[in-house]
């Protein structure tokens, strides 16, 4: 008997760390598993959920915020956050509309949109890097300014008149399988987020990212050049939150001035629910994908149920904090900030 106790210890304690590695796995990828567990609930409500076509939708409605987010995700990283995203969208898509609207090519109106934000969003930047103003005042400032601005553009009126061939860019569907179409919208924002997660995974440039989030001082003295990496990132956002505003603006076929109001708080929200820390150096846009999408079947099957918009945020609200208390509790529990 002892023989036999001896021999079943190994496995025993085997199958202990196998059962320890998988709840450290699942707390360390909690939002996955919130997010695979709201998509069977969405699934039980609704047998049509998980069709190719609500599905290539569900990713075409999340594309403008989803590319926000990958920029915030960026700025976060380096411990910053920027305030200024859903004004620079608007101000991307009044670029590019009143351009087009002038009679200049589509391309032509599209990098210079893409031009702007990313001198808005570097001209913030370096105000915050070289100045030493938390970049919190100087985005917020910059969320009103740029909005006064977009305002200013065009007195506050919608302008329309775009060309066809944008509109229709907006709506394009590409085929993948016979019978099956996807967004082109859609297919962008994961372009970018490949993108994003090379960049940071692969690149120097992504080491350097996370080393100034990680620890400013520390990289400075390492020679990072700290301050022209907070410039870039913030360049970065507000390119791709530009970006945003000319999808934007193809999809409804209309320059909107108030477009993207309140925008930055949902790109906020998907950041942090994906596991990046607000202390910047820890995360990743995977997890900030997968909480895009998230909260966009959340709204979904607050629809599905037929719930008032003050009910969606109100429980929207409620499931971010308790998704940030939930990694702050799995961070103590880890020895991280």
């Amino acid at each position: 008997m002892k023989t036999l106790t001896q021999a079943s210890e190994p496995g025993t304690s085997a199958a202990s760390f196998s059962g320890r590695r998988l709840v450290e796995l699942m707390l360390r990828y909690n939002f996955i598993v919130i997010f695979f567990a709201v998509v069977i609930i969405a699934t039980c409500l609704s047998p049509n959920f998980l069709t190719f076509r609500n599905i290539s939708n569900l990713f075409q409605q999340a594309s403008v915020v989803g590319i926000v987010a990958v920029g915030m995700t960026f700025v976060i990283l380096t411990a910053n956050i920027d305030l200024s995203v859903g004004s620079v969208v608007a101000c991307g898509g009044m670029v590019a509309s009143l351009l087009m609207a002038s009679g200049i090519p589509p391309l032509v109106a599209v990098a210079a949109a893409l031009a702007v934000g990313a001198a808005i969003g570097g001209v913030l930047g370096a105000i915050s890097a070289y100045a030493a103003v938390p970049s919190f005042i100087v985005t917020l400032a910059g969320l009103v300014t740029v909005r006064g601005v977009t305002y200013l553009m065009s007195n506050g009126v919608p302008i329309g008149g775009l060309p066809a061939s944008f509109g229709q860019f907006g709506s394009m569907q590409v085929p993948l399988l016979p019978g099956l179409h996807f967004p082109l919208l859609a297919l962008l924002f994961l372009a970018v987020v490949a993108l994003a997660a090379l960049v940071l995974r692969y690149t120097v440039f992504g080491e350097y990212v996370f080393a100034t989030g990680g620890n400013a001082e520390a990289a400075r003295l390492s020679g990072l050049p700290v301050r022209v990496i907070v410039t870039i990132v913030f360049a970065l956002s507000g390119m791709l939150a530009s970006l945003s505003g000319v999808l934007l603006a193809a999809r409804l076929r209309i320059g909107q001035p108030t477009a993207a109001q309140g925008l930055e708080l949902d790109a906020i929200a998907a950041v942090v629910l994906g596991g990046t820390s607000l202390f910047g150096g820890r995360g990743g846009v995977v997890g900030t994908v997968f909480a895009v999408m998230l909260l966009q079947v959340l709204r979904n099957i607050f629809n599905l149920l037929g719930l008032g918009s003050f009910y969606q945020m109100t429980i929207t609200g409620l499931i971010i904090i308790l998704a940030i208390l939930l990694n702050r509790a799995i961070d103590s529990r880890q020895g991280r900030r």
